[in-house]
């Protein structure tokens, strides 16, 4: 346990702050550096905020079209000819590295003669209307309010990336702030807090535009919310933000329901308060107030899906039927191993739409290091009961991708949805659980887990200078082409000018810098805070 001495908070602060700064800084390079419409779904994410912005609704599921706007930008794109990076040539395909860009100034503006669909068209299906519409009235409101909601596509669609930088980078001081409810260790916040910059794929889905960020976002509240509850704060403020959160998750994707587990564990688990040992809620109460809490969710945003099961006769309607001729089909014996397989891939790097694969090897070493960390943290005396109430989440996520992948197969004979970025909602508690897992080699002394922060720091920061440049190459250099070539290509495609992105990565450079310093000034900081 950490002395609490105003010194060392102050330090404490700073220190994650400057961290929270380079988590925001990275998000924001992806955001810039991934060409328009190259990651899952990113044309109807914008598409269905568009259609909100200027007063289309939210149809039902099947009923959302593609706007002229976005049939048009999707050209601009150039989507979906195939990236240099792609994890297989094919030669007969459009290889994006020989087109040849419309010029920023010529690209299509977002306007209500295009924004909306004509009525009884028969465009393509925009399937983002099987997911509640939070996420995209957030998006519309956001548009509007920085004045983007008619401006070119691309401006349009970075309006929308950075919000979603603003929403992922939120979750670094709530996953700092869970570790240490767990442990008391500020060291060992400070480990959780540059996470992310270890799995390149997550960098490339929080600097798109997309659903997942609120989900992340608010997983990871009810991630936060989960730890003071198992930990004793059954306030019924915490209830209420309890109810709050995970409802607004509900009203963003289905995926937050697997939130509910944890909520529940995190009640069962709950010793009372600390300060009324023996006065603290008795088991009942402590039940009565997560039934409370989770009938909150419901009213806020969980009704949807009941709405759902009741008008559609399913939780989550399909917005768009897959078609699967062509998909390879696999075996029966292959089914358990190729869905987690995929999935782990899907996790750390597959970037654009999973056709930029990260190296196996890479895959493996960081699968088999976050299994060691989620036991270790389960297993090990000083933090398991938050540990296992957290848990809940991450691997409930990822059976769930696995598990409805499987059912698909049995009628269809193929493996689809193996999205890693699906478990997503689950990183701020992977961060914890990590971050407790090294306190624990640390043998739970704050002085040698301070020294782990610099040098953890230093890792992450290397991993995540490393994935942008590997995605750099894979988006942008064309065989036998020099890093200037892609430069050129880059800058030709961006919706910034070749100075700005130059600026941007001269800000996300300082920001490394200024978040190393940090790093590596803590273990003196917070000694001379400790004495003082």
């Amino acid at each position: 346990m950490t002395r609490d001495t105003p010194s060392a908070e102050r330090a404490y602060r700073r220190t994650l702050a400057l961290l929270t700064l380079v988590v925001a800084l990275w998000s924001v390079a992806w955001a810039v550096l991934t060409p328009g419409f190259r990651s899952p779904d990113e044309q109807n994410h914008l598409n269905s905020v568009v259609r909100i912005a200027y007063g289309g609704g939210w149809p039902a599921p099947g009923d959302a079209h593609f706007a002229p706007v976005t049939d048009q930008a999707v050209a601009e794109a150039a989507y979906p000819a195939d990236l240099p990076g792609r994890w297989r040539h094919r030669p007969d395909e459009t290889q994006f590295v020989d087109l040849t860009p419309v010029p920023a100034t010529e690209r299509v503006a977002i306007g209500p003669v295009n924004a909306l669909p004509a009525p009884g068209t028969s465009a393509t299906v925009d399937q983002m209307t099987q997911h509640p519409p939070a996420y995209y009235a957030l998006g519309a409101a956001v548009l509007h309010a920085t004045g983007t909601a008619d401006a070119r596509w691309d401006v349009a669609l970075l309006t929308l990336r950075l919000l979603d930088v603003a929403l992922f980078a939120a979750t670094v001081p709530l996953a700092a702030a869970t570790t240490r409810r767990l442990t008391g260790s500020r060291a060992a916040a400070l480990v959780a807090a540059p996470f992310p910059l270890l799995i390149p794929q997550v960098g490339h889905i929080m600097g798109a535009a997309n659903n997942d960020a609120l989900v992340v976002l608010t997983g990871a509240g009810v991630t936060y919310l989960a730890a003071r509850v198992v930990t004793g704060d059954l306030r019924w403020r915490v209830v209420a933000a309890v109810g709050l959160v995970l409802g607004v998750g509900l009203l963003t994707k289905v995926m937050l329901a697997f939130a509910i587990p944890t909520v529940v564990a995190a009640y069962l688990l709950a010793p009372g308060p600390r300060s009324r040992p023996r006065a603290g809620p008795t088991a009942v109460s402590r039940i009565w107030r997560g039934f409370v809490a989770l009938a909150l969710a419901f009213v806020v945003g969980g009704w949807w899906w009941a709405r759902n099961w009741i008008v559609d006769g399913a939780v989550q309607p399909v917005g768009l039927p897959r078609d699967y001729s062509g998909m390879t089909q696999v075996p029966a014996d292959q089914v358990l191993s190729e869905a987690v397989g995929r999935t782990a891939q899907a996790f750390f790097g597959n970037l654009s739409w999973l056709e930029i694969r990260l190296p196996g090897t890479f895959v493996v070493v960081g699968s088999t290091i976050l299994l060691a960390a989620v036991l270790t943290a389960v297993v090990l005396p000083g933090a398991r009961r938050g540990s296992l109430a957290l848990a809940l989440l991450p691997v409930g996520l990822a059976a769930a991708v696995v598990v409805n992948a499987a059912r698909s197969w049995t009628d269809t004979g193929v493996l689809v949805a193996l999205q890693g970025r699906y478990v997503f909602g689950g990183l701020t508690a992977l961060a914890a659980l990590l971050a407790i897992a090294l306190w624990h080699a640390c043998h739970r002394r704050e002085r040698w887990a301070a020294v782990v922060v610099p040098v953890f720091t230093t890792l992450a920061v290397v991993a995540g200078v490393a994935g942008l440049g590997w995605a750099f190459v894979a988006m942008y250099r064309g065989p036998g082409e020099s890093a200037a070539q892609a430069w050129e290509r880059w800058a030709a495609w961006s919706p910034l000018s070749g100075t700005a992105v130059a600026a941007v990565l001269v800000v996300v450079a300082l920001g490394f810098v200024a978040g190393l310093v940090a790093a590596w000034r803590w273990p003196h900081r917070s000694r001379n805070a400790a004495r003082g």
